[in-house]
């Protein structure tokens, strides 16, 4: 039970930061308001690429803002 109490803080953790990274550079290029909130459609793709195995922060961030800024593109 604890193995898998850990497992869950460490997955909140890694989107946590991967967030905050991604959320951070969108904002200063103003693709995202500057705004306190949580963007959900942000926060989605990250959780989505989580779930298909990318565990490492900066990829995460990385691969979300690509994700993002395709998407307002189309």
């Amino acid at each position: 039970m604890l193995v898998e109490r850990g497992l869950l803080v460490m997955n909140v953790e890694v989107v946590g930061d991967a967030y905050g990274i991604a959320s951070n550079y969108l904002r200063r290029t103003g693709a995202i308001p500057d705004t306190s909130g949580t963007n959900e459609r942000l926060l989605q793709i990250i959780v989505r690429l989580f779930e298909r195995g990318e565990f490492n922060r900066l990829k995460l961030a990385n691969k979300a803002i690509a994700k993002f800024e395709a998407d307002e593109l189309v």
